[in-house]
C-alpha cells in the first residue's frame, strides 16, 4: 500500500491553528522570501526551472505551465499581461477558496515570482462573483504587499515595477475558459474566441500576449523557486510532477480536501481509506474524477491499460492511480481534482438530468450545436424524470451529445457532452429500464447545481 499521509505542500496552512491571512504571520513562516529571490535571477532561467520541473496546470486541462509560458510573443512589442483564473466553476471544485481565504499571500507570491519570469507589468486576478468575502480578502492582502513593497513600484528594492488587481466576474461557467475569461474581462460578453487566431499567448487581454494560469498552479511556482525543479521533480510520478489537491464530495464518510503527491494513492485508497469508504449499508456505484465535465467511472468495471513497454495490464476503478496519464489512459480526466462519488442509491438518470441542467443553463449561446444541444439534453433528461421517459432515450440523448462534442468553438461542447456520454455508456441498463417506472419518484440525486 503507498503512503496515505497527505504530502501538503499547497495546503500546508490550511486549517492550521494560529494561522492567520495577514502577511505578518505569512512573512513569519517565510513568506516573500521567494520573490525576494526571484528578482535577483534572469527571468529566462525561472521559466525554464518551472518548464524543467514538469508543472501541470490545476484548473482543468493539465497542460505544461513552461510550455505555456513559452508560447508567449516576446517580440510583438506589446505589454504582457498574466491572469490569475479564480473563477473555479467547475462543480464539485472547491480548492482555490480555500486558498484565497485562509492563504492569499501564497498566491501573490506565487502571481508575482510569474510576473518577474514574464516580463509582466500588470496581472489580474479574475475571482468568481459568488465569492465576494474572496474578493475582499484579496484586495486586503493585496494593499498589505503593495504596502511592504512586494506588489507595485521597485519591488523588494529593485527597478522591477508589476501591480495586481482583482476583478469580479458575474457568476458565469463559461468565464473559466481563458478567452471567455478575457471577453470578460474586458467588459464584453464572455463568448469565447476562435483558436486560431486568438491564442492568449499571442492575442489575449487588449489583443496583447496574456499568460492565463489557475490559483493552485502559480501557487506551486512559489514552491518550484523554493526547492528547485531536481527536487520538485522527486514528488509525484513522472510527467506527473508535485502534488494535487482532490476534492472529495458526495457518498463518503469524510468528504473535504487531500493532497497528495500525484500518482501517490489509487482511487480506491482515496475513498476507502483516506475518505472512510461508502456510506453505513451502502456500496460505490460511480465516480467522476475531475469535476461534472468528466466523464463517469462505473465501480465493478475493468480497463486494459497498455504500459509504455507495449505489455498490457486490467485495471479496476478502485486501481487507478490519481494522475494525468492515468485517469485518462481509463477514460476519462483529472480535470480540475473535484471527485464526486456516488452510492448505491443515486439513480443515474436523475443525476445526469441534474448535471444537463446546469450545463444548459450556463452555455452562453456563441455556438448552434451547444446552445440547442444543450438544451434538448436539459429538455429529454427532464421529461424522463417527470415520468415520460421512453425506451429509446438513452439513444436518443447519447445522439445529441454526440454532435455536440467536436463541434463548438472552446471545449464547454466536450464539457456538456461528455457526461452524457459517459453515463449511457456505462449505465445504458438504467436509461432502458427506466420508462417501466411509471410512477417513478426522483432519488436522492446529488444536487451539483
Amino acid at each position: 500500500m503507498s503512503d496515505l499521509t497527505e504530502k501538503r505542500i499547497i495546503f500546508k496552512h490550511i486549517d492550521e491553528a494560529g494561522y492567520s491571512n495577514d502577511i505578518a504571520c505569512y512573512q513569519k513562516h517565510g513568506g516573500y522570501e521567494n520573490l525576494k529571490k526571484a528578482v535577483t535571477l534572469h527571468p529566462p532561467d525561472i521559466r525554464d526551472e518551472v518548464k524543467k520541473s514538469g508543472l501541470r496546470g490545476r484548473g482543468g486541462a493539465g497542460f505544461s505551465c513552461g510550455l505555456k509560458w513559452s508560447f508567449v510573443d516576446r517580440k510583438s512589442g506589446k505589454p504582457i499581461y498574466l491572469i490569475v483564473n479564480a473563477d473555479e466553476s467547475e462543480p464539485g471544485t472547491f480548492k482555490d477558496r480555500y486558498i484565497i481565504h485562509q492563504d492569499p499571500h501564497q498566491l501573490i507570491e506565487g502571481t508575482m515570482i510569474s510576473c518577474f519570469a514574464n516580463d509582466v507589468k500588470q496581472a489580474y486576478i479574475y475571482i468568481r462573483g459568488e465569492f465576494p468575502e474572496g474578493a475582499r480578502i484579496l484586495e486586503q492582502a493585496i494593499q498589505e504587499a503593495r504596502d511592504a513593497g512586494f506588489v507595485g513600484k521597485n519591488i523588494c528594492g529593485t527597478e522591477y515595477t508589476c501591480d495586481i488587481f482583482v476583478h469580479r466576474g458575474a457568476g458565469a461557467y463559461i468565464c473559466g475558459e481563458e478567452t471567455g475569461l478575457i471577453e470578460s474581462l474586458e467588459g464584453k460578453r464572455a463568448n469565447p474566441r476562435i483558436k486560431p487566431p486568438y491564442f492568449p499567448a499571442v492575442l489575449g487581454l487588449y489583443q496583447c500576449p496574456t499568460i492565463v494560469n489557475n490559483v493552485e498552479t502559480l501557487c506551486h511556482v512559489k514552491h518550484i523557486m523554493d526547492m528547485g525543479a531536481d527536487e520538485y521533480l522527486k514528488i509525484g510520478t513522472p510527467n506527473n510532477t508535485g502534488t494535487r489537491i482532490f476534492c472529495v464530495s458526495g457518498h463518503v464518510k469524510k468528504p473535504g480536501y487531500y493532497e497528495f503527491a500525484c500518482g501517490q494513492v489509487t482511487m480506491g485508497q482515496l475513498l476507502n481509506d483516506v475518505c472512510g469508504g461508502p456510506l453505513e449499508g451502502r456500496q460505490f456505484k460511480a465516480v467522476i474524477p475531475g469535476g461534472s465535465s468528466a466523464k463517469i467511472l462505473r465501480f465493478g468495471e475493468k480497463f486494459t491499460i497498455e504500459n509504455k513497454d507495449g505489455t498490457t495490464k486490467e485495471w479496476a476503478v478502485e486501481d487507478i492511480p490519481l494522475d494525468f496519464d492515468s485517469l485518462a489512459a481509463a477514460g476519462t480526466m483529472g480535470g480540475s481534482g473535484g471527485v464526486i462519488v456516488m452510492d448505491d442509491s443515486v439513480n443515474m438518470v436523475d443525476a445526469l438530468a441534474n448535471i444537463n441542467a446546469f450545463y444548459a443553463h450556463e452555455s452562453c449561446g456563441q455556438c448552434t450545436p451547444c446552445r440547442e444541444g444543450s438544451l434538448w439534453m436539459k429538455k429529454i433528461s427532464t421529461r424522463m424524470v417527470h415520468g415520460e421517459a421512453r425506451p429509446e432515450d438513452g439513444e436518443l440523448i447519447k445522439s445529441v451529445a454526440d454532435q455536440i462534442a467536436g463541434r463548438t468553438i472552446c471545449a464547454f461542447g466536450e464539457a456538456c457532452s461528455w457526461p452524457t456520454q459517459s453515463f449511457v455508456a456505462k449505465f445504458g441498463d438504467e436509461f432502458k429500464s427506466y420508462a417501466d417506472a411509471k410512477k417513478h419518484k426522483p432519488s436522492d440525486a446529488l444536487q451539483l447545481v
